[in-house]
């Protein structure tokens, strides 16, 4: 019995964050060899294009989008680039600087720079996404975005402390990405 124990308690821990395995029991049967049983949750099958997904897109200053039915969201995340289809798996992620391509029912597709925030997609096909800072593409001004990175490579080669140089770079990734996002 103590051995039991033992390996549920160890199965527990190792288990616990698979989406696919509900529980998993060790036991040693008749013959000394250890067995286990699962208990499966369901089978997870691919995003589908056809499907409905509920999206919200907001920042602290203004909401794009609450609740909008949408195809596909197109993010910039630190871990890659990725398309978000209705039924995609649950997921969380930090956006970097750079584009996030709405594409409507209708296949119109809205186009924003986001400079920061986080992603959340949820089992029931809802996608929250709240950035720091987001503007239409057509909301940016080319010349101003010139000027601010120089601007910041500038502070940036000048900076006296690390913490000073950190933002500056920073600050010159972000202009980066929103000359990228113009062409």
């Amino acid at each position: 019995m103590a051995f039991q124990r033992t390996i549920s308690s160890v199965s527990r821990l190792c288990y616990r964050s698979s989406w696919a395995t509900l529980g998993k029991r060790g036991y040693a049967d008749a013959s000394g060899e250890m067995a286990f049983t699962f208990a499966t949750l369901g089978k997870r099958g691919y995003a589908d294009a056809s499907g409905e997904m509920a999206f919200t897109f907001a920042t602290p200053s203004e909401c794009f989008y609450s609740n909008a039915k949408v195809k596909q969201v197109d993010v910039p995340a630190l871990s890659g680039d990725f398309g978000i289809l209705a039924q995609h798996v649950p997921t969380l992620a930090v956006l970097k600087p750079g584009v996030l391509s709405v594409h409507e029912e209708d296949s119109t597709t809205n186009k924003y720079f986001v400079s920061s925030g986080s992603v959340t997609v949820n089992s029931d096909s809802s996608v929250q996404i709240l950035a720091e800072e987001a503007q239409p593409l057509d909301r940016l001004d080319a010349a101003a975005i010139r000027d601010g990175l120089a601007k910041a490579q500038q502070e940036m080669n000048s900076a006296s402390s690390e913490k000073a140089k950190a933002e500056a770079q920073i600050a010159v990734e972000c202009y980066e990405a929103m000359q990228k996002a113009l062409g």
